[in-house]
């Protein structure tokens, strides 16, 4: 399996896992103590990390620092939009569209040959 491929994918269940762990408790857990919540969040970014870690290495074989970071920022956004909207109940808005454009100019940028 080619790099790209593997750090994406490693990447794309690394993020599910870090939104969940950063956002859901708001939701799920909004009546438990903060310090409850923040538990929960460690159980959980416990196996985000577990997924992220492997990504970067095996990413940072072909890519440098700079696309690997930029790879993470386009993941993330295309997690967090159907987290928000689906699982938050949050509405979709034209903000999304307007940060994925500029993520689309760091993205050729730092891709670019120099």
């Amino acid at each position: 399996m080619p790099v790209m491929l593997q750090t994406t994918l490693l990447l794309i269940c690394s993020n599910v896992f870090m939104t969940f762990a950063w956002y859901a408790h708001l939701k799920d857990m909004s009546g438990r103590p903060w310090f409850i919540a923040a538990l929960v969040s460690w159980g959980v970014a416990l196996a985000e990390y577990l997924l992220q870690v492997p990504a970067n290495r095996i990413g940072y074989t072909t890519m440098n620092l700079g696309q690997l970071k930029i790879l993470q920022e386009v993941i993330a956004l295309s997690v967090f939009v159907p987290f928000a909207v689906l699982y938050m109940k949050q509405p979709l808005k034209l903000n999304y569209l307007w940060a994925a454009l500029c993520i689309c100019g760091a993205v050729y940028f730092v891709f670019r040959e120099s």
